[in-house]
This record gives C-alpha cells, structure tokens and sequence, in this order.
C-alpha cells in the first residue's frame, strides 16, 4: 500500500443554519486527515458527531465551512468528483428495473460504446454474485441482494474512491458479516480506497486499515487507530484476539463521547 495521499482534508469545518431559526449549528471539524490510496478507512462516532458531514464533503454533496478538502489533489466542490462513487444505508435501487438495468443506469450518461456498458456490467454482475439474478427486480431480492446491486451500479463507474455511507446498516449481523467480505474481496479486486461511515465498532474493525474515532459534535478526531490486518482478511478475523482489543480500545474512545451525545456526560 502506498502512503500517497489520496484525500485531504485540512481544518475542515461545516456548520449550518437550523431550518427555522437563526442558531448556527457548528456540525463537524476543525478536521485534519489524509486517506492513504488504495487503504480501507472507517469512521465510527457517537450518533450526530458529524461522520456523514464528513463523507458528504469527500463526495462534493456539500463543502466545507472553513479550511480545505482535496481529491487527488484537485479541491473539491458542490459536486461529486470524477472517479468517486458513493453507496448510501437507503435502498436506491429502481423497483421497475431489472438488475441488470439498475446495475447499467449509471452509465447511461457515458460516451461508452453499448459493448463496453454491457460488458462492465455483465462483470459487476459477476463480481457482486447476481449473474443469476440479472433480469430480477429488486422485489424478489433479500435487502442483502439489493445492496449489492447498489454497489454494483457504483461498481460500474470504476471509481477510484468508494464512499459508503452505512451501506449495512438495515441488515441483520450474519448478513452484514457477508457483505463485509465481499466488500472486502471487491476491495482487493478494485485497488480502490474506501471510505466507510459506520455506528458498528465490530464492523470498522473487521475491514479497515486504519479506523478515524471522532467526538461528539463538533465531530473532531480523537483517534485514529492502526488495525494491522493483511489485506487478504475476511469475517474470520473475528476470531483473533486482537480483533476483542480494537473493538475494547475503540469503546473506551467512545463511551464518554457518545454520553455527551445523549446528554449524559456526568454519568459514571
């Protein structure tokens, strides 16, 4: 892995206007982080600290208050770079379109050739494991199978940065467990960077590199803790004792942060 930055943000702040009233609302920062090409970096935080504002700001969907965020080296706007691709927690897929349709619907704007849109995705579908699903709708697909055809639909895009966004988040435990690994094989298949906002301290430290803790809103960062994992990992690294030590070492950052974020801070 190189060490090359792919992303920066440097004192990174966004704050809003709450609807309705005149409060400014300081969300998130001042945040300094360079996300590594080609590393898996996960966020986890206590409930309204900011992790999605950060995503957001990565993705072009809002910018920054104060201070800078970069792509490639290229400052980033109001809206979504080149080679980015984002997968949110909601199902987006389009109930009236097949798989194979829903997977093609982000390519629709490309110069390429049919044969090279059928192609792509005729190797997501592949990739994802829906081959056999490709004239499915989404309907008749488990929520678990639906996501990956939402991933697939970013897959197709060759992105060279994957923001996720609770992409697990509505699925039971067995099912996110499997979707971790193929979102780690994926990982490996695409030598992307990944960007992954998650509330599951077990998740963030079963597929990331590295794992940014922030605090409760103003989201800052903490911490950002060094998982040491090979990159051929999968769900069984559950088992390895250190697995049990992230998870303890990420809990002990957020406990008290994620008791401010309830209003809880004197509690023992």
């Amino acid at each position: 892995m190189t060490s090359a930055a792919h992303v920066t943000l440097r004192a990174a702040e966004k704050s809003f206007q709450r609807p309705g009233s005149k409060e400014i609302v300081h969300a998130m920062g001042p945040i300094d982080l360079d996300l590594r090409k080609g590393e898996f970096f996960a966020v986890v935080g206590p409930s309204g600290c900011g992790k999605s504002t950060m995503l957001e700001l990565i993705a072009g969907l809002t910018t920054a208050s104060k201070g800078s965020v970069e792509f490639e080296g290229n400052a980033i706007g109001n809206r979504i770079p080149d080679g980015v691709g984002v997968v949110f927690q909601e199902d987006a897929s389009f109930p009236w379109m097949t798989v194979r349709n829903n997977i093609e619907f982000g390519l629709r704007r490309t110069k390429l050739s049919r044969e090279e849109r059928e192609g792509r995705v005729s190797r997501a579908l592949n990739m994802m494991g829906l081959s056999a699903f490709a004239e499915s709708y989404p309907a008749q697909l488990s929520g678990g199978m639906r996501q990956r055809v939402c991933i697939a639909r970013t897959l197709v895009t060759q992105p060279r940065l994957i923001l996720l966004d609770e992409p697990f988040g509505a699925l039971d435990q067995q099912t996110r467990l499997l979707m971790g690994d193929e979102l780690l094989r994926l990982w490996r298949h695409t030598g992307a960077t990944v960007f992954l906002i998650t509330h599951a301290l077990d998740e963030a430290a079963m597929l990331a590199d590295r794992i940014g803790v922030m605090s409760a809103r103003p989201g800052r960062l903490l911490d950002i803790v060094e998982t040491g994992w090979p990159k051929d990992r999968d769900s069984r690294i559950v088992e390895d004792n250190r697995f049990g030590e992230i998870t303890a070492r990420l809990w002990r950052s957020l406990r008290t942060e994620s008791m401010k974020s309830m209003g809880k801070a004197g509690a023992a």
